[in-house]
């Protein structure tokens, strides 16, 4: 996705503890590269990449408390067959740099969170090691992307997570912001990456909408 999208702008800016005001407002920005639109949410204001008219998006009375994240809004924005993505916590920490603790992992086009991965993302990279996976992508608004999976969550992997997570950090330039939508029901993913140093800043739904 293209470094230039103006959302970048507001994830970027959140990650320094910039917010846009909380005034209930929704902010409509053009559609994302790749036929990818979204709703986000920060406190108390919204953002929506669409390529709908701003008229169009606020004949739907969407707002920044939550509003913009309703299913019938979601739906409004992805028309009647268009795909909704599910609804993620957008989390930022910072790369640590220094020597990268995970190698570059080859043959992995096969797992389903690779693929999950060049389905809305680019310029995917893929680490690992015996404990998992992550990938590293250019991803929502162009900002750098994290995601991560235990090859083995069930099994004796306690702390597994928590520690290729910090091993992630190393792949990203000391100070660099960094980026993860991870599911809010996924509670044991949740606290691993607020327990290494990833800080909350919002909420997120792709779409990818089917319009007449």
């Amino acid at each position: 996705m293209s470094a230039s999208h103006p959302l970048l702008t507001f994830f970027m800016d959140a990650a320094d503890n910039c917010f846009p005001p909380a005034d209930g407002g929704v902010t409509v920005l053009p559609p994302l590269p790749g036929g990818l639109e979204c709703s986000v949410a920060f406190t108390g204001h919204a953002v929506v990449a669409t390529a709908m008219t701003e008229q169009a998006v606020y004949a739907r009375s969407p707002d920044g408390f939550g509003e913009s994240l309703s299913a019938d809004f979601l739906r409004h924005l992805a028309g009647p067959k268009g795909w909704i993505g599910v609804t993620d916590a957008t989390l930022t920490a910072r790369g640590t740099g220094g020597p990268p603790r995970l190698a570059e992992l080859t043959g992995a086009d096969d797992h389903p969170r690779v693929r999950h991965a060049r389905w809305l993302r680019t310029n995917v990279q893929v680490h690992g090691d015996e404990r998992g996976l992550i990938t590293l992508a250019d991803g929502l608004a162009g900002r750098r992307e994290l995601s991560i999976e235990l090859h083995h969550a069930q099994d004796g992997s306690r702390g597994h997570g928590r520690a290729l997570l910090s091993d992630a950090l190393s792949l990203v330039p000391e100070g660099e912001p960094l980026f993860a939508a991870v599911s809010p029901g996924n509670a044991r993913s949740l606290r691993t990456f607020l327990a290494c140093g990833f800080t909350p800043i919002g909420s997120e739904v792709l779409l990818r909408p089917e319009r007449r």
